[in-house]
């Protein structure tokens, strides 16, 4: 397995379009384009371009044919919607991992990342050397493309990724989570203190923060803080510190300092074509939630089936189950989520809904979280649950105090799926989540409560829900109806990870095979990460 990737050719708007298009074949394929620009002949010049491809290849997301080079947005679909999005519920359609199953598409993320992505960042790293501003804010969007991959497989290569060499090794959680730690302070570090306003070289490039210091600071200790939520039950010692540091250095407040991508023709919002193109429909599990909760994101997601009602489609079953009439029942996604293409209702690219990637109100759930676990996260566990209920509704556009208060205070439970009403039975399993949302007195379910208040807050970006689901064991969604995973440890409960690549057998068996000796289990989707201890 190579790494010694090459560009052809380096555009501002999108370096991405210049990437060699296999995406899926062999690897040392890739390397053998004889016009290739090497990395011995960048310059700080090709920083921007560079991060560019690493900021929206890093989200998964695939570019429109404007490039002139017609790249995949079903990357999204493939390394996004049928895994995490459909593993956790946020999604639900006809494809293979409505059984809890792969279906042979878990090859599709990864060779994106490693092929495009990753090389946009180690390119942009190497032409920002010397440039202490501009490495720290490398380091920040290093972690959190990382952060999204090695919580997906486990053990992955990290250290070594883009060395050149035959073999590359395999990093284990435990040692790149340590180095997430690293980076993000040192990042802090940099960015704290410098009089600069902006990163002058990303600045232009930059559609995230258009090189805000201030804003890319923040980005910063907000991923350290979920970090440290996330090795809290295997490290609570380093997490408390790390928790503590992030807030006190300064985590995301409001609306206005969360991150998305800002969207445009060249680099649209893949989950529009995917959601609208392969028939995705909302789940029983946010059905439940949203309807017994009275909750006014329903309106705002969501549209009413065929027969007037929100109906959310159960998981579980093949293509072809539902008949047609049946399917229009389910409820469709909203233009809040999707955004419009240039051809509305024909599954367009969009080019005005900007992709999520960080909510500030997820800081919040995750301080109250800390707050129950006795770390020092100025506020009461309560009072920031609330906040972050809040942040969470004024993101969508719901402004009216009174109703926001009548939510918070609400003493109504979820309800069963509606999908009953025209398949009587068909869902037999009890109601997973068992709360109100007014705060509960008992600790065990306020923990409950933020979870599920984090779940809605986080969709539909649903790397971090997957993570944070099999981080806390939180019942909230339901079990799919039929499973064809035979895994020891899945069956119909959530998938604990996805299974390494078939090319990654052939081409760096040594390597894969150490990697399933720091994974602590079989390559199967039953295996827990080094932080999943639960």
């Amino acid at each position: 397995m190579k790494y010694s990737f090459k560009i052809k050719t380096l555009g501002v708007a999108l370096l991405a379009g210049s990437i060699l298009s296999s995406c899926t074949g062999d690897f040392d394929e890739i390397n053998k384009d004889p016009n290739s620009l090497t990395e011995d002949q960048l310059d700080a010049s090709m920083v921007g371009p560079a991060f560019a491809t690493a900021l929206y290849a890093g989200i998964h997301n695939g570019a429109g044919e404007t490039t002139g080079y017609a790249d995949d947005q079903g990357t999204w679909g493939i390394a996004t919607g049928i895994l995490s999005s459909t593993f956790i519920h946020y999604l639900s359609s006809d494809f293979s991992t409505e059984r809890n199953s792969f279906g042979g598409y878990e090859s599709r993320g990864w060779a994106r990342f490693y092929t495009i992505a990753l090389p946009g960042l180690n390119y942009a790293i190497k032409g920002a050397e010397g440039n202490a501003e501009t490495s720290a804010v490398l380091k920040i969007w290093k972690v959190y493309m990382f952060n999204q991959m090695v919580d997906l497989y486990g053990p992955i290569p990290y250290s070594q990724a883009g060395s050149g060499k035959e073999s590359v090794p395999y990093d284990s959680v435990e040692s790149i989570y340590e180095d997430f730690f690293k980076l993000l302070n040192e990042a802090n570090t940099v960015l704290s203190s410098t009089s600069l306003s902006s990163v002058g070289p990303l600045q232009s490039n930059d559609r995230v923060f258009q090189g805000s210091v201030d804003k890319w600071r923040v980005f910063g200790n907000s991923l350290r803080l979920r970090l440290a939520l996330r090795i809290s039950d295997v490290e609570p010692a380093k997490a408390k510190t790390e928790a503590e540091a992030a807030v006190a250095a300064g985590v995301m407040q409001s609306n206005d300092q969360s991150a998305y991508y800002q969207v445009s023709s060249v680099t649209p919002n893949n989950l529009n074509i995917v959601v609208g193109g392969w028939g995705y429909k909302m789940t029983s599990s946010m059905e439940s939630l949203l309807l017994g909760y009275s909750d006014p994101r329903l309106q705002k997601w969501f549209s009413p089936g065929a027969t007037g009602m929100y109906i959310g489609r159960p998981t579980g079953y093949l293509r072809g189950f539902f008949t047609d009439k049946e399917r229009d029942n389910f409820s469709a996604f909203n233009e809040n989520v999707l955004g419009l293409g240039p051809n509305p209702g024909s599954a367009p690219l969009s080019n005005t809904k900007n992709i999520e990637i960080f909510m500030a109100s997820e800081n919040y759930f995750s301080r109250a979280e800390g707050a129950l676990n006795g770390w020092n996260m100025g506020g009461s566990a309560q009072s920031l649950y609330e906040q972050g209920i809040r942040l969470s509704m004024a993101q969508w556009g719901i402004t009216d105090a009174a109703e926001i208060n009548s939510y918070i205070a609400g003493t109504s439970l979820p309800t069963a799926p509606n999908v009953n009403t025209f398949r009587p039975g068909l869902v037999t399993e009890s109601i997973p989540v068992k709360l109100p949302v007014a705060w509960s007195a008992s600790t065990a379910d306020q923990r409950t409560q933020i979870a599920v208040q984090k779940y809605l807050a986080i969709f539909p970006e649903s790397w971090e829900a997957y993570a944070d689901l099999r981080r806390t064991d939180a019942k909230i969604i339901y079990q799919p109806l039929n499973t064809d995973n035979t895994d020891v440890g899945v069956g119909k409960s959530l998938m604990k990870r996805v299974i390494y690549v078939t090319n990654e057998y052939s081409s760096n068996k040594q390597a894969v095979e150490d990697a399933i000796t720091k994974l602590g289990g079989p390559d199967t989707g039953g295996t827990k990460l080094w932080w999943d201890t639960k």
